[in-house]
């Protein structure tokens, strides 16, 4: 895993689990999940409704409506 490169930007571990090959690392208000071996491609996830602590919210726009309000900003 990357998990000692993102040791040295500062990242420490905050949630999963290293023997089941998924491990959570924060940086502050930053938050990056490293798989190994769980999915087939690279992706990227969002958890909408969840904050950096991983505490439910009550209001967050998610990421299907972001993205049409950035593809209309790009088209004008």
């Amino acid at each position: 895993m990357s998990k000692a490169f993102y040791e040295t930007l500062g990242f420490t571990l905050f949630g999963g689990q290293l023997e089941k090959n998924y491990i959570i690392m924060k940086n502050g208000n930053s938050l990056v999940g490293l798989f190994q071996d769980i999915f087939e491609n690279t992706i990227i996830t969002f958890n909408p409704g969840w904050d950096e602590n991983a505490n439910p919210i009550d209001k967050f726009d998610n990421a299907r409506t972001i993205q049409k309000h950035l593809n209309l900003k790009t088209l004008n």
